[in-house]
This record gives structure tokens, sequence and C-alpha cells, in this order.
């Protein structure tokens, strides 16, 4: 049995201390739990990959984050990314008590309308809370292109919220 070296268990604790956060921020990033997780694997495979030089550096997670939304953005541009179905299926209407639920969905479905850079930078500005600064260097940009993103990403998500109807074009209701 191998012996466990200090850089296994110092990629061990990160992995255990960032994982939960990573998901949430994939999670918003997809929408979809499945691909969130196959998401942060990726990222958690190439963050191990490039630790011996991540050790000497200080800042481990503007690093991860930055694997991350290339790593989302390079599946995006995937034409296997866009296979979704075109409406869903309505019974009825939602019943009241649910919602903060359907409320969550839509923002998620609002979300995943978005192209895919406004949609990191929207989720790093607005979710993770991350300054112009920090999310212009996660996602290799300029602190303009960041504003110029976000500004976009959050008027696209007011117009859909202001207009009912504009979330509901797609789907498909069955009597």
């Amino acid at each position: 049995m191998r012996k466990r070296s200090s850089a296994d268990e110092e990629v061990t604790a990160f992995v255990r201390a960032r994982y939960g956060p990573l998901l949430r921020t994939a999670y918003l990033l997809c929408g979809d739990r499945g691909r969130a997780e196959d998401l942060v694997q990726a990222t958690l495979a190439k963050t191990v990959v490039a630790w011996p030089r991540l050790q000497r550096s200080e800042n481990v997670d503007h690093y991860v984050r930055r694997i991350l939304i290339n790593t989302f953005v390079s599946w995006r541009r995937r034409r296997s990314w866009w296979e979704q179905p075109l409406g869903r299926l309505i019974e009825g209407p939602a019943p009241d008590e649910y919602a903060a639920v359907d409320q969550r969905d839509w923002l998620r479905r609002a979300l995943d309308a978005l192209p895919a850079r406004q949609r990191a930078a929207v989720v790093l500005r607005f979710y993770e809370d991350l300054s112009e600064q920090d999310a212009a260097r996660v996602l290799g940009c300029s602190v303009g292109t960041v504003k110029s993103l976000s500004s976009r990403g959050l008027q696209t998500l007011r117009r859909q919220w202001v207009e009912p109807g504009a979330a509901a074009e797609n789907e498909v209701r069955y009597a």
C-alpha cells in the first residue's frame, strides 16, 4: 500500500472544502445537476493535474473558478450541448404553494437561455458576489467586458421577467 504524500492530502482537503460551492456554481451555469457534476469533475481533474504548480500560487480558488468557467464555455460550444427538447408538457396550472420552486425553475431556464459568457458573468457577479475586477480575472477579459456582459444578461433577464409570455412561448400545452 502506497503512503499518501502531503500533496495528495492537500488536494483531497481542497476538493472536500470546495466541491459543494463549485457544484452550486456549476449548477447555475448548466441548469442540470448531472451536467454540473460532470463539469465539476472535469474542473477538479484539471486542477489535480496542475496542483504542483498551484501550490506555489496564493489564489487557487481563482484558478479553479477560471477552469470551471472556461470548461463550461467550451462545452457550450459543442453541438451536443444544444440538443434540448423544444417544449415541455404542462398538464395544468401550478399550485401557489410551489411559487418559490416555479421562480427558481424560471430563473434556471432564463439563465439557460443566455449565451455562455453572459451567463457566466451574471453568475459570477450576482451569485458568487465577485467584484467586477475578480470576475474579469476569472473570465479572462477586461472589466468593461464584464460590465457589458452583465448588463446585457440582466437586461435579457428583466425583459423575460416583465413579459410573462416570453418564457412560455416554447411551452406546449396538452389538455
